[in-house]
């Protein structure tokens, strides 16, 4: 590829040739975005090095980052992105930013195979690598290379920061047993592995956080985020103090005037082609509202809910031709079965057994169900639900376990992460998670909570099992070369 988008809707664009040009400055602006913080001003140029470029440096809108399906690109409706903003500064007191868990070129997450990169760069001292939340218990040795790949483990393999929350002093349920591989976690602080949140699309959040922690009655989400943001520079990054009013809204401009989308398919190419709304500029006009489409009706049209939630690629339906027509169509028939394939849903608490919906035993859906915001795939009310994902049957050995009790009844779960219960204490919300947006998927593998699904094939598996859906081959990899261009 060697033409990248500006602030565009169009496949107008800037051509880089040769393609070493576009490679050398995906590698600059890598460097800059990930190693600012630990090189050496000494090693380099003042003018070359990593920090002092972050600080000059405005990323243009649409600037497209290889992954695994192609690219993917930003737009932010300020005009560009501004890479000496806060987000990217350090404000605190080990050297981390918002940027060290949130990369652009990784989908605004982390990856894998981004931190092992770091790792490898830096021997295991980049700020990812902090025992209060990167390794996988705070008190683990880190005295050397080995000791740090060892004591960073699922940071590396997985992508997972370490989250440490205990049991409410009222919760319904206690902590009877842990198995604990890293002999750290208890009732005090139950350590559990989760994925870093991408901090882009946050136009059509309903809830903050998988578990919903920075989520507040009665507030807005400006609200949330700057409390999140707030949080996370106190907790991540370690500062001795609140961050100061303007640098909290600064951050939250930046944040929340971001779009990101998937915008070139290796297969079906330009994704804003033939009258396609692929890419983050159509993302950017898409509306939202707390409540749009949900399933109890649309909270200010008053409509009912409409399954069909994604309709980007209605335009490729039944194409026919070459390759890339035919790797097109497939994308529209992925996006048909996302819409319409008929799932039954059983066993799902949130869902099966809320007095909302009649504590229904099974309920007919589909994806859409769960993922209702339009062209945004996330629920658009607080809704967490737990599908399982967390469940003892599911369980890898790198994984705490945890046995809780309800302090009434004397049932017992084991689970890996007790999810929403640990912050509302609630025995009913243990597992409970909210569905996180469903854009820009193919930049940031692994997928849920935990990062237990390493790729699209292996999401698309899960919920086959899950909810004993009868997919053929080719329906699933339609639904896969759907996701892939989002």
């Amino acid at each position: 590829m060697n033409r990248y988008f500006l602030d565009t809707n169009t496949t107008s664009s800037i051509q880089i040739r040769p393609y070493k040009s576009y490679s050398y400055l995906i590698g600059i602006i890598t460097l800059a975005l990930s190693y600012g913080s630990v090189i050496a001003a000494s090693d380099v140029p003042p003018f070359l090095h990593p920090g002092n470029l972050l600080q000059r440096f405005n990323l243009p809108n649409n600037f497209p980052f290889p992954n695994s399906s192609g690219y993917a690109a930003t737009y932010s409706k300020n005009g560009f992105i501004d890479l000496g903003n806060e987000f990217f500064q350090n404000l605190g007191t080990n050297g981390r930013s918002c940027a060290s868990c949130h990369q652009p070129q990784e989908g605004w997450t982390i990856t894998p195979a981004g931190v092992r990169a770091r790792f490898k760069l830096t021997a295991g001292k980049d700020p990812i690598f902090r025992t209060n939340d990167g390794s996988n218990s705070p008190d683990l040795d880190v005295s050397s290379v080995a000791a740090r790949r060892s004591a960073y483990s699922m940071l590396l393999s997985k992508g997972l920061i370490r989250v440490g929350i205990g049991i409410p002093e009222n919760a319904e349920f206690e902590l009877i047993a842990v198995d604990d591989p890293y002999n750290f976690a208890s009732a005090k602080e139950l350590s559990l592995f989760r994925r870093p949140l991408p901090s882009t699309n946050l136009k059509f959040l309903s809830t903050v956080m998988f578990d919903g922690r920075e989520t507040f009655p009665g507030q807005t989400i400006h609200f949330d985020l700057g409390h999140q943001a707030n949080d996370a520079t106190i907790g991540h990054a370690m500062a001795a103090e609140d961050l100061l009013p303007t640098q909290v809204e600064s951050i939250i401009n930046f944040e929340t005037a971001l779009t990101t989308a998937q915008v070139f398919d290796r297969r079906a190419r330009w994704l804003n082609a033939s009258g396609a709304k692929g890419g983050p500029v159509n993302l950017a006009k898409q509306n939202f509202y707390i409540g749009i489409n949900d399933n109890f009706g649309d909270s200010l049209t008053h409509l009912p809910f409409d399954k069909v939630v994604f309709n980007i690629y209605d335009t490729w339906n039944e194409l026919t031709g070459n390759a890339v027509m035919q790797a097109r169509a497939a994308v529209a028939r992925g996006q048909a079965i996302f819409n319409t394939k008929s799932i039954s849903i059983e066993d799902v608490s949130g869902i099966n057994d809320e007095a909302a919906f009649g504590n229904p035993t099974k309920v007919m859906g589909t994806c859409t169900t769960c993922h209702d915001t339009p062209n945004s795939g996330n629920h658009s009310v607080v809704a967490p639900l737990n599908i399982g994902i967390s469940d003892a049957s599911r369980r890898t050995l790198d994984m705490p376990l945890y046995t809780l009790m309800n302090k009434t009844t004397g049932e017992t779960v084991q689970t890996t992460d007790p999810g929403r219960a640990l912050i509302s204490g609630k025995w009913k919300h243990i597992g409970r998670f909210k569905g996180p947006i469903l854009r820009n998927l193919a930049s940031r593998a692994p997928y849920f909570h935990n990062g237990s699904a390493p790729d699209l094939k292996a999401v698309v598996n899960f919920y086959q099992q899950r909810f004993s859906v009868i997919f053929t081959q080719q329906e699933k990899a339609d639904l896969v070369a759907f996701l892939n261009t989002l």
